[in-house]
């Protein structure tokens, strides 16, 4: 299986910047294997970037890099993951974004009456190559929006498992169904993203438009 891919640096997974290389060796400095290192990256992703799903607009490039992720400290499934993955390319561990249609069934009438369904398409995880296998990671969401939020059970990493939403959450509700598999990709495939976005949530692209435009006249 060829790697090189899922090491490299690139637009979005941007760990040729010294902020992100240098964090990435700052969270992994008492590691001694990729299993910690790959455990205390999560963790640090999960807890020290706050989740702030309000950025998530194609429109704004900048959003989905991983230096500005770490620089804003806050972003959403997909530029967290993305900042996860460029973290374990930093420290040599193979990395990548999966894409998926997701519901998330604990979510707030408020966020589906925002989004006009209850379906989050293009949701992202990162997945890391341990042990000659591919594992999910969900650094979604940090600890006190989970607990706010009542999305919980929280993910949580051993190295070894798959860390993604769970099909039920801790009193049998459903929380986590998968839809359509977007597939796993080297980089980010935004203007694919930004299609669907268009498509599915037209009244946010409207809205995302028109902030774009006007903090482009400012």
């Amino acid at each position: 299986m060829v790697m090189e891919e899922y090491l490299q640096s690139t637009e979005f997974f941007d760990f040729d910047k010294t902020s992100v290389n240098q964090k990435a060796l700052e969270i992994t400095k008492n590691c001694e294997t990729d299993k910690e290192k790959a455990i205390a990256l999560f963790y640090w992703v999960r807890d020290e970037i706050r989740y702030n799903m309000l950025t998530y607009i194609p429109q704004i490039k900048e959003n989905f890099k991983a230096s500005v992720t770490l620089q804003r400290g806050d972003g959403f499934c997909v530029s967290k993951s993305i900042l996860l993955s460029s973290f374990a390319r930093a420290v040599g561990i193979p990395a990548r974004i999966h894409l998926v249609d997701l519901i998330n069934h604990k979510i707030s009438q408020r966020i589906i009456d925002m989004m006009g369904h209850n379906v989050m398409y293009y949701h992202g995880y990162s997945e890391f190559y341990l042990n000659s296998k591919w594992i999910k990671l969900t650094p979604s969401f940090d600890t006190p929006t989970a607990i706010k939020g009542k999305f919980l059970p929280m993910c949580e990493f051993d190295g070894e498992r798959d860390a993604v939403f769970p099909k039920y959450d801790n009193d049998g509700n459903q929380f986590g169904e998968y839809l359509t598999d977007r597939g796993v990709h080297a980089d980010l495939p935004l203007e694919d993203i930004a299609r669907v976005f268009e498509e599915k949530y037209p009244a946010i692209s409207r809205v995302s438009k028109i902030s774009f435009s006007k903090k482009d006249e400012l």
